[in-house]
């Protein structure tokens, strides 16, 4: 064995900073779990002014999606992630792929053997075991009882094997994590793993490992599902004699209080979010908040802002539940702060789905739907009555909060049209001058007059504005075409 590679390796990891990593595997879309480790992931290390890179455990590969990892690239760069090593940009610890390192497994593999830290297993598998039904019970597969040289002798002669690790059989195994404290596990709870597949490959449970040591890894990101899995982590960097990383283990974002997030039950992945309507920044905000609490009242933070006070301590023990009516507040509030400019260039798209009329100037809605939109894709809905009207009954002039009937409000088109027709200079002010002249003239509430020739111009109870913005942009002919419409619907 060639040790002077393994000092080279050894040589060759970045020290003395913080160093972090999101290791995705390609297999679908980027769920809301996935998406906060990577974010409290990218967070530790900006706050500590370290390293943040992205690795790609590519290992299953009976798992893998055609164009997952585009997936994964399109998320991270949506979300302002951006890494500073990575299977596209390199480093100083590459490759970032594991199917890339798959040498660099094997090498290791030997050394653990070498160490009795691991044992080959020539056991063939049950076809329940194939199915994953079964597997073999610590300290039960006769392979570990084998001496090196019968297990080498195996080896060179060409039967299958995997590399399994070997598990203390007495004592006790003892980790600390930042957020649930120290876990001690009696080792003889703790099953013999594969590490290395029979196809050379490594599991999980060796690659993350050996990877995490090899990258300088001084943070791991992860969900509490592998707190289970840690003590066997932990036995591996014993055997090798590494130092062990710092461990944060989140609990899971949950639907609700039983079960945990899944797409196989509709819920939302990143992407779906955004085809929802949903802005990058409110969903980054909102899933930082999933778990973890900065202290005090305050929620609306930018990305900057989360990398300055984002702090280990706050992560909950507890499971986050995800709440679309709070995501979608945070995401009504990042709308509002949009300077003009960049709402109506989120906006335009979604405008155009409605408006078909080339005679309407589409920007003339951005001022309009802004302080009012929850979600971009609800702005088509919003102002399709803009393009044509759509048909409703007269039951819709009914208010009866104020006292507003059929009758009355056919007495104020009546008496509005001819003011409107008689208007020179079709503008705000023009058409809200003409209105409230008109309810002072007939000493009733503005509201009296503007409210049912708001409902005549759009056909429909809510609107994007009142009704001086709607006939404003209707154009006059359009609106005084409508409010006669109204006028014979309620004769």
């Amino acid at each position: 064995m060639d040790m002077k590679w393994f000092e080279d390796m050894e040589a060759a990891i970045p020290r003395g900073e913080v160093r972090t990593r999101f290791a995705p595997s390609p297999t679908g879309y980027m769920h809301v779990g996935n998406l906060r480790t990577a974010l409290y992931t990218y967070l530790i290390a900006r706050k500590n002014k370290g390293k943040f890179i992205l690795r790609i455990e590519d290992t299953d590969q009976g798992r893998l999606v055609e164009d997952a990892l585009q997936v994964i690239y399109k998320t991270m760069h949506d979300c302002d992630l951006n890494h500073d090593e990575g299977p596209d940009i390199g480093g100083p610890a590459g490759p970032y792929i594991q199917t890339e390192r798959k040498d660099i497994y094997e090498k290791y593999a030997e050394l653990l053997l070498g160490k009795d830290g691991a044992y080959r297993c020539f056991c063939k598998k049950t076809e329940a075991e194939k199915e994953g039904e079964a597997d073999f019970t610590k300290h039960k597969d006769p392979c570990s009882l084998l001496s090196r040289e019968e297990s080498d002798k195996k080896a060179l002669q060409g039967e299958a094997f995997v590399i399994r690790q070997r598990i203390p059989q007495e004592g006790t195994t003892t980790f600390y994590d930042e957020i649930f404290g120290e876990i001690t596990v009696p080792n003889d709870t703790l099953d013999e793993n594969v590490l290395i597949k029979s196809d050379g490959l490594p599991t999980y449970n060796f690659a993350n490992v050996i990877d995490d040591h090899l990258m300088g890894i001084s943070h791991v990101v992860r969900g509490s599902e592998y707190l289970a899995s840690t003590p066997k982590y932990n036995l591996l960097y014993e055997a090798f004699g590494w130092e062990v990383p710092k461990y944060i283990h989140c609990s899971p974002v949950m639907r609700d209080h039983q079960n945990k997030m899944s797409k196989r039950h509709g819920d939302p992945s990143y992407e779906d979010l955004l085809a929802q309507g949903y802005l990058s920044e409110a969903i980054v905000n909102y899933v930082a908040l999933l778990g973890w609490s900065p202290g005090g009242e305050r929620e609306v933070f930018s990305l900057d802002e989360l990398c300055e006070v984002f702090d280990i301590s706050g992560i909950s023990k507890s499971p986050a539940i995800f709440d679309i009516e709070k995501l979608t507040y945070f995401n009504t509030e990042y709308i509002k702060a949009l300077s003009a400019e960049d709402f109506t260039k989120l906006a335009e798209g979604y405008i155009r789905q409605s408006i078909k009329n080339p005679d309407i100037d589409i920007l003339a809605f951005a001022p309009l739907l802004q302080p009012r939109t929850e979600k971009l894709t609800d702005i088509p809905e919003k102002i399709d009555f803009f393009d044509s009207l759509p048909e409703y009954g007269a039951e819709l002039f009914v208010n009866k909060k104020s006292k507003t009937d059929e009758k009355v409000s056919l007495e104020m088109l009546k008496a509005a049209l001819p003011v409107l027709e008689g208007l020179l200079v079709w503008d705000d002010e023009g058409i809200h001058g003409a209105m409230v002249g008109l309810a002072e003239k007939l000493a009733v509430k503005n509201a009296a007059v503007m409210w049912p020739v708001r409902i005549a111009a759009a056909g429909k109870a809510v609107t994007p504005g009142g009704a001086v913005e709607i006939c404003r942009i209707l154009g006059k002919q359009e609106s005084l075409r409508r409010i006669k419409i109204a006028i014979d619907k309620l004769s």
